[in-house]
């Protein structure tokens, strides 16, 4: 991560300075970009304030001078709300200066990416979207990892920005291709941890226990991240969300949103993908309870009671 401040970081505008967009413009802020952010959510700007994020009262305002101006947002509609406006409200689009690069790091459907950042092109503006990996411990850490979609120049533009935010920033094509490489990886996460816990519960169910299991499988072909990093039960992995009673880490909420997205683009492009699909509607019924709030590694628990087994 660049840390070091110099005298032509460009001006930024950071909307959304919740749980994940708050650390990244903190790291911002504290590497010497100027940095004005807004968010809807009083506390938030509370917190932004004491950081030293420069407080708009508004987005317009907050994008006034802005020559980067980043989103971090909950859902596609939200991005595209903001650029054009809704509720009679002025976009961001109509607010920026000319010359400005629109920088989306949300997580939402790869169509919706590539609607957005071609209505920011259709406005005279440069475009790029870096949905994030690594959480809220990567955000205030400043080790996210970056999957950029965007045009050669523009990417390299935004490069030392990201590189102040992030540890592994990764140009995966054009617009649209960062959200497609995000929504790839996390399908394949979603299926692992959901193929890793049912293993777990079969081996408790045959008196396997739990450190002989990891001890195995994690030198075995089995192995994966979903089991070495966020092993779903306590004492193999001393620092996975098991051991902190499925504290997220990465909530069963997010989960699920990422793998309706990944089903979403499943149907758009006619892929045969059934697992997929299955891991989707399995964190879907996880995130509607107590799920929503705890690591997505949490599934092993509904696995075990719907085994009959309350362990």
């Amino acid at each position: 991560m660049n840390t070091s401040p110099t005298d032509t970081q460009p001006r930024v505008a950071f909307l959304g300075l919740g749980h994940m967009g708050g650390p990244m413009a903190v790291n911002l802020v504290q590497a010497g970009v100027p940095v004005t952010g807004f968010d809807v959510v009083p506390a938030a700007l509370d917190v932004a304030r004491e950081n030293g994020i420069t407080v708009a009262e508004s987005p317009q305002e907050a994008v006034r001078d802005a020559q980067v101006i980043i989103t971090m947002f909950p859902s596609g509609q939200h991005v595209k709300d903001a650029y054009t406006g809704a509720d009679g409200a002025e976009g961001l689009l109509a607010a920026a200066p000319a010359g400005a690069t629109f920088l989306d790091c949300s997580t939402i459907n790869i169509s919706e990416a590539q609607e957005v950042a071609n209505l920011a092109k259709e406005a005279g503006f440069k475009a790029a979207e870096a949905p994030v990996s690594g959480g809220v411990v990567g955000a205030q850490a400043g080790t996210l990892a970056f999957m950029v979609g965007a045009p050669d120049d523009v990417y390299q533009e935004i490069y030392p920005l990201l590189d102040i935010m992030g540890a592994r920033i990764v140009h995966c094509g054009e617009n649209g291709m960062g959200q497609a490489a995000k929504i790839c990886n996390n399908m394949i996460l979603g299926i692992s941890m959901v193929a890793v816990s049912e293993a777990f519960v079969l081996a408790e169910k045959l008196g396997l226990e739990h450190q002989a299991m990891y001890d195995v499988v994690s030198k075995a072909s089995g192995q994966c991240w979903a089991l070495t990093t966020n092993c779903p039960v306590p004492g193999p992995v001393p620092t996975s969300p098991a051991n902190n009673d499925y504290q997220p880490g990465f909530g069963g909420a997010l989960m699920s949103k990422d793998l309706n997205l990944a089903v979403t683009a499943i149907e758009e492009n006619g892929v045969s993908a059934q697992m997929g699909q299955l891991a989707a509607e399995i964190y879907q019924k996880f995130s509607e309870g107590e799920g929503a709030r705890q690591d997505f590694s949490g599934i092993i628990n509904t696995i075990r009671e719907d085994s009959g087994d309350k362990k």
